[in-house]
């Protein structure tokens, strides 16, 4: 490896055991800018508060604002509405899809719900079921579904679609064995329909974050509210350090579920990664 190559036009990224070296070198050289931002104050620091102030304030947020259990709040909703969206998109987007008539009817204007104005509705949520935790849950749960029942029907359309030969072939191979509707199904919709929405599911992580912050807005004071209950508290009291504290832990958060949702789905999915299933001989 040649200084030279890290600047090469198109160059490759991979330098070996040089790779998080380098990583880490990159990591540095922002909290340096980012010093000498807020030491010149280019952005007021009472916006943008330097990095010592930003971590000096983590003491206050655990002793005073209940961090952790804030975070558990956030964390325990995010994934109790990935539960409920993925149990209700999954059949729902297929039974929309499969059958002619519904498919005909209503299917294919599904992917339109996508550019529902969701934060506009939350005074809907909050008229229904007031300001409490299923009003979060439920705004939380409908956000991810008006994502994932879209790409259920994709996944379908695609493998329906005869000049998508590459998949469906699988179709055309079914009806030649004589297998039945309920065989189709098992052993050709329902693992090309998963295995293709669990990388949109994974790339919803930033998005449900967004919408997670947006949830916690609905909150009473003085209760365990949430990661984004906690933000926009310290804003309206200016304390602009502990805000940030808590974007950069989401942020942190948002990293770790991605990788332990790669993880599930090479276990899953172990064909999407040429590789064999956990324990299989």
């Amino acid at each position: 490896m040649k200084i030279k190559d890290l600047f090469k036009f198109g160059g490759s990224s991979n330098f070996g055991k040089a790779t998080p070296i380098i990583s880490a070198v990159g990591i540095l050289i922002i909290i340096c800018l980012w010093w000498l931002e807020a030491r010149f104050e280019i952005i007021p620091t009472k916006i943008l508060p330097g990095p010592l102030d930003v971590v000096g304030s983590l003491g206050g947020l655990i002793n005073e604002n209940h961090l952790f259990a804030n975070i558990w709040f956030s964390v325990k909703m995010n994934l109790s509405a990935y539960v409920w969206a993925i149990l209700i998109s999954l059949p729902l987007g297929i039974v929309l899809t499969v059958y002619p008539f519904l498919n005909l009817a209503v299917g294919k204007y599904i992917s339109a719900i996508r550019f529902l104005p969701l934060p506009a509705c939350v005074a809907i949520f909050i008229a229904i079921s007031g300001l409490t935790y299923t009003t979060k849950l439920s705004f939380l749960v409908v956000a991810l579904i008006i994502y994932i029942v879209p790409e259920v029907a994709n996944r379908v359309a695609n493998l329906q679609n005869p000049n998508n030969d590459k998949d469906f072939v699988y179709l055309q191979t079914m009806k030649t064995m004589g297998a039945t509707s309920f065989q189709t199904f098992r052993y050709v919709y329902w693992p090309y329909i998963t295995s293709g929405v669990s990388g949109s599911i994974r790339s919803l992580l930033a998005l449900s974050w967004s919408y997670v912050t947006i949830s916690e807005l609905i909150y009473k004071d003085g209760t365990i509210n949430g990661i984004g209950a906690l933000i926009n508290t310290s804003i309206r009291q200016s304390n602009m350090s502990a805000a940030w504290v808590c974007l950069f832990i989401v942020i942190i958060i948002g990293v770790l579920q991605d990788i332990i949702f790669k993880f599930g789905e090479e276990i899953l999915f172990p064909y999407m990664y040429n590789r064999k299933r956990l324990f299989e001989k």
